[in-house]
């Protein structure tokens, strides 16, 4: 198996596990786990796929992905009611999936040889979907669009910093590695430190 597929196999069984905790806080059955764990497994790297014109998507290639998936929601639909913060575990796995998600968006971008910046945001996107797919369906407000946080932040300069470090290295996989830690460490740091963005913020009207 590649480093591409193992960082794939990876990302879709922690966004699954974000996607099943999501689940159980709405107190869904076990068919909307399952559901809700696919749609935030595999969204990032569907609409990757689809817009690299990758034939065919990584998981219908490969249907284990989706196996995967469900052998995630399986597990936390009988161990979430352990767990002292659903919130705050999701949320924290959900910082290790966007470190895993991103490098493998961006190897297989790098592997088509495409142009930087469309390298960067199939990084990006790749990590940032899922999670927003999983945030929406469940209508909450998405994570990757709270308040100054650093998330597609994060995404988008690990992405960066992986092109960047690409020409220093012989070997595919230590850009990639740089990535992770970059991408982890600065979402990481915005919900451990309270790192933000500045925000907008309304001004009352000249008289």
């Amino acid at each position: 198996m590649t480093v591409i597929g193992l960082l794939d196999y990876a990302s879709v069984f922690i966004f699954a596990l974000t996607g099943a905790l999501a689940a159980s806080r709405q107190q869904l059955d076990i068919v909307g786990f399952a559901f809700v764990s696919c749609l935030t497994a595999v969204g990032g790297g569907t609409l990757r796929d689809l817009l690299l014109d990758r034939n065919p998507i990584f998981w219908i290639a490969q249907p284990l992905y989706i196996g995967v998936a469900c052998a995630a929601a399986l597990i936390v639909f009988f161990t979430a009611h352990l767990f002292e913060s659903r919130l705050r575990t999701l949320l924290w796995l959900d910082s290790f999936a966007l470190a895993v998600a991103v490098p493998a968006g961006t190897g297989v971008a790098l592997a088509l040889d495409q142009p930087v910046l469309v390298v960067v945001l199939m990084g990006t996107i790749t990590g940032c979907m899922g999670g927003l797919l999983r945030d929406v369906v469940l209508d909450d407000v998405p994570v990757v669009l709270r308040q100054g946080e650093l998330y597609v932040t994060a995404a988008f300069a690990g992405a960066t910093v992986a092109v960047i470090a690409r020409p220093m290295f012989n070997e595919a996989l230590a850009p990639l590695v740089i990535c992770a830690g970059v991408t982890w460490a600065l979402r990481a740091g915005s919900m451990a430190l309270g790192w933000r963005l500045p925000v907008y913020k309304s001004r009352p009207p000249r008289s």
